[in-house]
């Protein structure tokens, strides 16, 4: 079983336009509602994949009676925490005339001291049947800096890999505990080491504790430094579409090609294939299965020098 931890769970709304003007009115012509926030988005497409997983994280209100309402028929598990708050919305505009989408991101509900303490329980239990864990995403408000770094050293005392998709301060608690694998994007590991350059970023976030650094380069793919090698990996054409859900994407492609035992090059090829693919699918968090077996073996997987 995989786990995904979600802390600030969305419900992702879509609205399709034909073309987002500022300072008009519009006439949206499809509305699609998935539950989101990123592990949920990781989730889903490891069930798509046939993996059995876990999903836990908080959810609240009525927006979060909706997103468990749509996550009830999906493959994954629900093993969410109930809060007293009402769960985040986040909107994706998309624009038809450009291919464009347009993210609007509410904060997430408050949350007590007493509710963080229930998830605690839950998620022990959870990891101690865990094979791998993923920690995704923003924290709710209420929520400690330090939370995915607790996180990670109950995973590690349990000898669970550990997988920390985040950023800022949480980000850098996280690293020091020592995560099996981040997968910041470049602007993230820029702001956590200060190097522009995503190479030096990545090799800096190992040396101040993670294991791996899978660092995502938006549409040129992803870079990978790892104890084995290091890697870069690229779709076989640039594509335009809607990116929400592209990275959560690229973790789960990680996520199962470990669990299935491939071998670095094949894990991002398969990251990069899903992430592209999920691009080009209509809805946010989707990804487009024919597009993923035509791309999957024309992703470029290039070798770089060893860690130094």
């Amino acid at each position: 079983m995989i786990l995904t931890v979600t802390l600030n769970t969305a419900l992702d709304v879509t609205y399709t336009v034909d073309a987002l003007v500022p300072h008009r009115s519009h006439r949206v012509g499809e509305v699609i509602e998935r539950p989101g926030g990123k592990g949920l988005n990781v989730a889903r497409v490891l069930g798509a994949l046939g993996h059995d997983t876990v999903v836990t994280g908080f959810v609240g209100g009525a927006t979060g009676a909706v997103l468990r309402d749509l996550l009830a028929p999906l493959p994954p598990r629900d093993a969410l925490v109930q809060v007293a708050g009402n769960t985040r919305r986040t909107l994706a505009i998309t624009d038809r005339s450009t291919g464009d989408t347009t993210q609007l991101n509410e904060s997430g509900p408050q949350v007590g001291a007493a509710e963080w303490a229930a998830f605690l329980r839950t998620y022990g239990e959870l990891v101690a049947d865990a094979d791998a864990v993923a920690l995704c995403g923003s924290l709710p408000p209420g929520i400690h800096v330090g939370a995915y770094a607790e996180l990670i050293r109950t995973a590690r005392a349990a000898g669970v890999p550990v997988l920390l998709d985040t950023s800022g301060e949480p980000l850098r608690r996280g690293i020091a505990a020592r995560p099996d694998l981040v997968k910041p994007n470049a602007d993230e590991l820029a702001r956590l080491t200060g190097f522009r350059e995503p190479l030096r970023a990545a090799r800096d976030a190992r040396r101040r504790g993670a294991h791996a650094v899978i660092a995502s380069l938006g549409p040129e793919g992803l870079l990978a430094e790892t104890p084995e090698g290091g890697w870069r990996a690229a779709p076989p054409t640039p594509v335009r579409g809607n990116p929400t859900g592209a990275g959560d994407s690229a973790v789960a492609g990680l996520l199962s090609a470990l669990a299935e035992g491939l071998d670095w090059p094949g894990r991002l090829a398969r990251a990069v294939a899903l992430s592209t693919a999920t691009v080009l699918a209509p809805a946010a968090g989707e990804f487009d299965a024919a597009a993923y077996a035509e791309l999957l073996p024309r992703v470029t997987v290039e070798p770089y020098a060893a860690t130094s």
